[in-house]
């Protein structure tokens, strides 16, 4: 949906002199990801129109965002919090924006999480990420607070049958808690769609069709295809943690980082992963302490 993209980098541009954010050196920027990244989302007749210096802005604050979700350092998604909670009331504006405001909604929890610990655990000398087990404290005080979102009571009951019938614990449907917030149409800037945030790549290689209709707005065939390579990865690592870390940043690259420390857990490989990545475990297991009473441990 090119719109999306257009409509981002209005709304990019807008907010960019609130975010706190400096424009990075043309020099430390990976400018031919970004052209790339700019040539298949956002119209030429938009950028265009925008003028070279708000295209500028734009390729920076792009470039910094996806530097510090991808980058290994949690603290770095600390400050974001401010630039989310003033997007989603534009995106909120515009009915084709509204899958794109699911997404960032379930972010903006991201950069609640890491200011909360860059308060209580800041970062130790000689390491730049909170724990695991402060993660999950901070996770579990957020999460205490907050009611199961309203679409939980339609799709949980409906779903959870399809997660067993794939041989993957029920209790794993409230991933689409921490995906997408049980929202069928939410879509991430990167191009994972749907409840369970399949990429295209991943969802057809699942059975799923992009065309003519996305089979990743169905939510049980989302559901059906997600549950599905959930089992997968577990046989592949034997683990809970390192299948949902797998789901969330790769399954190479955790294979890689798994064999490049001789490791076979989650912990030894943590701080080597994505920022969003080392929140999201941590986010997944407080989401099913308080919505099933487990943990990942527990689960067969």
């Amino acid at each position: 949906m090119r719109f999306l993209g257009q409509l981002w980098c209005a709304v990019i541009v807008a907010l960019l002199p609130f975010s706190g954010f400096a424009a990075e050196p043309e020099s430390e920027l990976d400018l031919d990801a970004i052209q790339k990244w700019m040539k298949e989302n956002v119209d030429d007749r938009v950028l265009a129109g925008l003028g070279e210096i708000d295209t500028k802005r734009i390729q920076a604050l792009h470039a910094e965002l996806m530097r510090r979700l991808q980058g290994t350092n949690v603290y770095d998604l600390a400050g974001l919090a401010e630039l989310a909670k003033e997007a989603l009331p534009l995106l909120n504006q515009f009915e084709e924006a509204q899958p794109y405001a699911e997404w960032l909604k379930t972010h903006l929890d991201y950069f609640t999480a890491a200011d909360e610990l860059q308060r209580v655990a800041p970062p130790a000398r000689g390491t730049n990420n909170p724990s695991v087990e402060a993660q999950e404290k901070v996770w579990t005080r957020q999460l205490e607070k907050r009611a199961k979102p309203i679409r939980a009571d339609v799709y949980v009951s409906q779903l959870k049958p399809v997660f067993t019938a794939a041989g993957v614990p029920g209790a794993l449907v409230w991933l689409a808690e921490v995906e997408s917030s049980f929202a069928p149409n939410a879509r991430s800037p990167v191009g994972a769609v749907g409840m369970f945030q399949l990429m295209p790549t991943t969802a057809r290689s699942l059975g799923l069709s992009l065309s003519p209709n996305d089979e990743r707005l169905d939510p049980r065939k989302s559901a059906t295809a997600a549950a599905k390579y959930l089992k997968y990865l577990h046989g592949r690592f034997g683990d809970w943690r390192l299948a949902l870390a797998a789901y969330n940043a790769g399954e190479t690259r955790v294979k890689s980082l798994l064999d490049r420390a001789s490791a076979r857990t989650y912990a030894a490989i943590a701080p080597r992963l994505p920022a969003e990545t080392q929140m999201y475990v941590p986010k997944i297991e407080a989401t099913l302490r308080k919505r099933e009473g487990v943990t990942l441990s527990s689960l067969r």
